[in-house]
């Protein structure tokens, strides 16, 4: 679902189809592959080196607090599981996502979310570095500077030139002025800098998303207006400063609460994708739209999907002129679709394909690519136990 670092133009050039023209990929059937989870597991994410390392964690709880485990993928497996954090106060939930993140050399972010109060919503971001890739970890560090025991959550990251960008939802000026966006830079030996305020009135709880460009970072978030109107802002860090937000199209969804129902981005070079779900006039779908540079601008928005859909999107480059993009879509009692769609940068859409099914409706499925195959990982229900399942999918007539 999320590139956090950077995916050199080069690479994505080079995996260009025979052809020339804009034509869209084809899909094979999903194969299954197995998640060294246990049970019960929730909130898996899917994270991505820009060398195309892939790694895939999750949470896990007992009695004793949460652990973040997390698995990386090597020829078509998830290996074994490592234990990356363990923490008796994590705030272990289906909607805000803590990651293990690769950030080259063999080195490793983990973000988490841990309770600061006795208090539903009181809660800090949690960062710490491995070198040994998960051997060892760090002590834990906070990105924010505030002790405020308020909400701070829903975490994207991105290659910055002296450590790891973070972005967030934060709520130290709540409740009388909402929640707002905020990012910080993490170096490698754990020094902070660079706190500053993106947005200064946001939607309180969707997941946000980070790409780069060639101009630099792009973080895509769902705004909140005076009005109540939700719809999907960019904000675009241009020499080091970030700039105000932007909306990518004037949905005019109007909301009186948080839907819990975030953005996708991925980039490379001038080139950027989003897909977002709006339910504007009561009208539920699933749009993506393209800017060719590096965000200042988008297409017209693409309709993927408006039967029965749920949202909860995830978005991947497949080469040079073509991307994909995931979503849920209600169905049977018990039984929700996730579902791929290929499209072009002209706004060509390929077929709608069904590649699994889960039976829980509060679920954020995740999608990257790696080489020839998409991999896809989310949450099911297993004898009354939540577990992280994944799949694979291969592109045709790809090449890496």
């Amino acid at each position: 679902m999320r590139f956090t670092h950077p995916v050199p133009i080069a690479v994505v050039l080079a995996t260009l189809c025979a052809c020339t023209e804009q034509s869209l990929p084809v899909f094979e059937n999903p194969q299954p592959v197995s998640v060294p989870s246990g049970k019960p597991a929730y909130g898996p994410r899917l994270s991505q080196s820009g060398e195309g390392a892939a790694v895939l964690s999750w949470m896990e709880s007992n009695n004793e607090g949460g652990f973040l485990q997390f698995s990386t993928y090597d020829q078509g497996s998830w290996r074994a599981a490592v234990t990356a954090v363990k923490d008796a106060n994590m705030f272990v939930n289906w909607a805000d996502l803590p990651a293990v993140v690769p950030i080259g050399s063999g080195s490793l972010l983990a973000h988490w979310l841990s309770y600061t109060a006795d208090a539903p919503y009181a809660y800090q971001v949690l960062t710490a570095l491995s070198r040994d890739g998960g051997a060892s970890w760090s002590a834990p560090v906070s990105p924010h500077g505030d002790d405020t025991p308020t909400e701070h959550g829903f975490v994207s990251t991105y290659a910055a030139n002296n450590g790891t960008g973070l972005v967030w939802l934060d709520g130290r000026d709540t409740p009388d002025k909402g929640m707002t966006l905020r990012g910080a830079t993490l170096a490698l030996d754990g020094a902070l800098s660079d706190e500053t305020l993106l947005d200064d009135r946001v939607c309180d709880c969707c997941q946000t998303d980070v790409a780069l460009t060639e101009a630099g970072p792009i973080a895509i978030y769902r705004n909140r207006s005076d009005d109540e109107v939700r719809d999907i802002y960019v904000s675009r860090q241009l020499d080091g400063n970030w700039q105000p937000g932007t909306p990518v199209s004037n949905d005019g969804w109007v909301i009186s609460g948080c839907p819990v129902n975030g953005p996708s981005i991925v980039a490379a070079g001038n080139f950027v994708a989003v897909a977002w779900f709006t339910a504007a006039n009561n009208e539920p779908k699933v749009q993506a739209a393209v800017s060719t540079n590096s965000g200042k601008t988008f297409s017209v928005p693409v309709e993927i999907s408006s039967s029965n859909a749920l949202g909860h999107v995830g978005i991947a480059l497949v080469d040079a002129h073509s991307y994909v993009v995931s979503w849920m879509e209600s169905g049977a009692v018990g039984s929700h679709a996730i579902k791929l769609r290929a499209l072009t940068l002209d706004g060509q859409a390929g077929p709608v394909h069904t590649v699994g099914r889960t039976s829980l409706a509060r679920v954020v499925p995740q999608l990257i690519r790696v080489h020839d195959k998409l991999v896809l990982a989310w949450t099911d229900e297993f004898d009354d136990l939540s577990k992280v399942v994944s799949v694979e999918v291969r592109i045709r007539g790809f090449y890496d």
